[in-house]
C-alpha cells in the first residue's frame, strides 16, 4: 500500500483501453453495472491508484462517482489517522495537529497547509503592535483587531449548533464558530507570537486567557474579543452552583486532550439530536479513546 492510501505500484494497472472501458460503464444507468464496475476499481476495499486522476474527468456522472468511491476511502483513512493519534497521546500534545486531524475526518482533502499559512499571516499583521504594546490588555488589543477586526471572525449565534462550527477549516473559511473553536484560533495565532494564551474550560462556555508578569487577561472570543474579569467569570460560573474551590479548578487552564475531548462531545450531542447515528458512532470512537 502506498503512503496516500492508494494500491501500490506492484498491482497490475489495467491498459488505457481497457481504464476507458471501465470509466465509461461507471456512468451506465443500472445500478446493478454500477456496483459491479465499483468492486472492480477497489477489489480489495480501496480504490486503485489510477482513478485518483479522474476525480476531474470530463463527464460529470463519471467524477461524481470516482470522487464518491475516492473521498470514502480518504475519510476512513483520515478516520484511522486520527484515531492512532488519541489513542497515543496523553494529556498534552499539539492541540493544533489535533484539530487538523479531526478537520480531515470530515474534509480529508482540506488543504491543511494553506490554513495554517492564514494563521501565519495573522500573526505576521498583529505582530507589529504586539510587539509595541506596553502592557497585556495592548496584546489582546493588537490580537483582537486582526482576527475580530480585519478577519471579522465572531461567534455563530445565529447557527450554533451547525456542525461546520467545530471543524477548523470551516471555522477559518467562514470566520464563525463557537467559544471553544473560535479560542483555537486565537490561541494558535498567539503561539506563532510566542504569547502564552491558553483556554480556560468553562461549563457551557469557553474563554482564553492571557498572562504576564504584570497580571491576567480572560478573552470571550465568542463576543469578540472583549475582556472578562475574574469577578464576571465567577459570577458565571455560580449559576452553576460550584463551591469555590471548584470554581477556581474550572477556571485553571485546560489541557489539550481535554480540549479536544470537548470539542468532539458538542459535535456528538449535535449529531444525536439530529438522529444521525453514523456520524454518532464515529465521535464516539473518538471520546471513548480520549476518556481513558
Amino acid at each position: 500500500m502506498s503512503p496516500d492510501g492508494s494500491t501500490t505500484d506492484s498491482e497490475p494497472v489495467p491498459s488505457a483501453t481497457r481504464q476507458q472501458a471501465l470509466l465509461t460503464l461507471l456512468a451506465d444507468e443500472d445500478g446493478a453495472v454500477v456496483e459491479s464496475i465499483l468492486k472492480q476499481l477497489a477489489p480489495k476495499g480501496r480504490p486503485q491508484a489510477w482513478l485518483k486522476a479522474h476525480r476531474l474527468h470530463g463527464d460529470p456522472v463519471i467524477r461524481a462517482r470516482v470522487r464518491e468511491l475516492w473521498d470514502a476511502q480518504a475519510r476512513i483513512d483520515a478516520d484511522r489517522e486520527f484515531l492512532e493519534f488519541c489513542a497515543g497521546h496523553g494529556e498534552h500534545f499539539d492541540l493544533e495537529e489535533a484539530v487538523w486531524l479531526l478537520a480531515k475526518t470530515r474534509n480529508p482533502e482540506a488543504p491543511i497547509e494553506a490554513y495554517q499559512a492564514q494563521l501565519d499571516w495573522w500573526a505576521q499583521a498583529a505582530a507589529p503592535t504586539v510587539e509595541s504594546a506596553t502592557d497585556g490588555a495592548g496584546v489582546v488589543s493588537a490580537l483582537n483587531a486582526v482576527l475580530f477586526g480585519e478577519q471579522g471572525f465572531r461567534g455563530n449565534s445565529e447557527q450554533y449548533f451547525d456542525p461546520d462550527n467545530s471543524y477548523m477549516d470551516r471555522v477559518i473559511d467562514r470566520r464563525r464558530g463557537i467559544p471553544i473553536t473560535l479560542c483555537c484560533v486565537y490561541q494558535f495565532v498567539a503561539r506563532r507570537l510566542g504569547l502564552p494564551v491558553v483556554g480556560i474550560g468553562m461549563p457551557g462556555h469557553f474563554l482564553c486567557r492571557y498572562q504576564d508578569a504584570q497580571g491576567e487577561w480572560l478573552i470571550d472570543a465568542f463576543h469578540g474579543g472583549r475582556l472578562v474579569t475574574r469577578s464576571e467569570a465567577r459570577q458565571r460560573l455560580a449559576h452553576f452552583a460550584l463551591p469555590d474551590s471548584d470554581s477556581a479548578i474550572l477556571l485553571q487552564p485546560i489541557t489539550p486532550r481535554r480540549c479536544l475531548q470537548r470539542m468532539i462531545a458538542n459535535l456528538h450531542v449535535i449529531h444525536q439530536e439530529r438522529r444521525d447515528s453514523g456520524e454518532s458512532r464515529r465521535l464516539q470512537q473518538y471520546l471513548i479513546l480520549l476518556s481513558r
